[in-house]
């Protein structure tokens, strides 16, 4: 697994902690949510992983650690969670709820279309 360099995981941490403390004091600016919003991207890209304070723990658990131990840190709770998913079961693992939708009764389809129409469209 290709590491990046600490200089540049330092830099983007202190970035993303410093938009964070200015959109915390100014939530309503759009101009610094955004830019917020793009260094905790950046970090999430730079350590791979998909929410940014994931990403800005990681970045901190990697900077005060060696390369060595942070690459078993990191095998060590990739395992975790496959168990985790494994001991469920199937039945039991989550999905994203889908909206089921119902079949027309005969009589249903048998009516005009006119009078399915949502009044809003009329």
């Amino acid at each position: 697994m290709l590491l990046p360099a600490k200089a540049e995981v330092a830099r983007q941490l202190r970035r993303y902690r410093a938009w964070e403390r200015v959109m915390l004091a100014a939530p309503n600016d759009r101009t610094v949510r955004t830019t917020f919003e793009d260094s905790g991207y950046t970090l999430c890209v730079l350590m791979g992983k998909r929410c940014a304070r994931e990403a800005a723990d990681a970045a901190e658990r990697y900077l005060r650690t060696n390369h060595i131990t942070y690459l078993q840190e990191q095998q060590i709770t990739c395992l975790q969670e496959q168990h985790v998913t494994c001991l469920q079961e199937p039945g039991e693992r989550t999905r994203p709820a889908t909206a089921v939708r119902r079949r027309p009764s005969a009589a249903e389809r048998r009516s005009p279309a006119a009078e399915r129409r949502s009044p809003a469209g009329r």
